[in-house]
């Protein structure tokens, strides 16, 4: 639920040296029937980006990666958890998110992300040229007693987030559009840092049923999905009018943007989601995952320095147990 929405009079006021990273922007447009997110991460990007050195393309390729994974993240549960893969035989192998919806309420959310590479096979061409064949994946965890959801779709397009748009296209039959605007600025006080952006929208138009009017006669399904075509491609028209700086650039603000865009729409935003880095590694966790192996298994991990070693690779966090305090044996 989106819950109740914002007068656009008292949000436009005072807008003037509002910080606007780090959170998610819900809104709908109620002539045509579509919801959306807006988003900008400038900290959680640099955050997640400084847990390893990766070269630019693929802290490129992070950068769309997380955008994409705040906006559908911010549309799930409170308590569960979004994991987004790209899975390819390209340079780069693996690009790894996982999204935390608050476990309280007015909390924030958590991201985290990483990315397995060969550097050997890393080239000068664009980041999405380091993307091979592959996979997009979307994962869904609602938690202790349910089955997570999951679906692949092709990693198809020109970038990660057409290949998203496939995903709802084919698994979900929603039509969607996602625009993400990322790159490196340079501050005086924090220099060189990257900004990131981006916008969802999905059109869910409603049935004849709920409209009152006959599903059965076909002049009025016909006229129907006419409708519905008219009403995305018009929206999806403005939304392609969006500028690179609107959207990562610090003059603008998001609520304002929505209204620029879509004002024709009858637009209403909803509270802002914070999000936030975060990674849920612990010892505890590490002590978890070598339980189900016995003593052998766990000769085997030892180092010469006589301990049991891990490393997070989200957060670059590393672990270093006694042998005789892991496994089948220690329980």
């Amino acid at each position: 639920m989106l819950g109740k929405h914002t007068d656009w009079f008292g949000l436009m006021e005072n807008t003037e040296n509002k910080i606007w990273d780090e959170k998610v922007l819900p809104f709908e447009l109620r002539i045509s029937d579509c919801r959306g997110r807006i988003v900008r991460l400038d900290q959680t990007v640099n955050d997640i980006l400084a847990q390893h050195d990766y070269p630019k393309q693929v802290e490129s390729l992070i950068s769309e990666m997380v955008i994409i994974t705040a906006l559908l993240g911010s549309m799930v549960e409170s308590k569960w958890k979004l994991s987004l893969q790209v899975q390819t035989d390209g340079p780069v192998r693996m690009i790894a998110t996982d999204y935390f919806a608050p476990a309280e309420l007015n909390a924030p959310a958590s991201i985290r992300a990483y990315a397995s590479y060969d550097r050997t096979r890393i080239t000068d061409g664009k980041p999405f040229d380091q993307l091979g064949k592959g996979y997009f994946a979307v994962l869904i965890d609602e938690g202790k007693g349910t089955k997570p959801y999951q679906a692949l779709a092709p990693l198809e397009g020109a970038s990660i987030a057409e290949a998203a748009e496939g995903y709802f296209a084919a698994s979900e039959q929603i039509a969607t559009k996602l625009i993400v605007e990322h790159g490196e600025t340079y501050m005086k006080d924090k220099g060189t840092q990257w900004r990131a952006a981006g916008m969802l929208l999905q059109h869910l138009p409603k049935s004849l049923k709920s409209e009152g009017r006959n599903a059965d006669s076909e002049a009025a399904q016909r006229d129907h999905a006419q409708r519905k075509d008219e009403d995305w491609n018009r929206v999806n028209h403005l939304l392609n009018t969006v500028e690179s700086l609107e959207l990562i650039g610090p003059f603008v603000a998001p609520a304002e943007l929505v209204w620029r865009l879509f004002h024709e729409e009858e637009p209403a935003v909803y509270e802002p989601r914070e999000v936030q880095f975060g990674c849920t590694c612990s010892e505890e966790r590490v002590r978890q995952s070598l339980s189900i192996y016995g003593v052998k298994d766990i000769e085997k991990m030892t180092t010469e320095d006589g301990k049991v070693t891990a490393d997070c690779q989200f957060c670059n966090r590393h672990f270093e147990l006694d042998p005789s305090t892991v496994g089948l044996e220690a329980q």
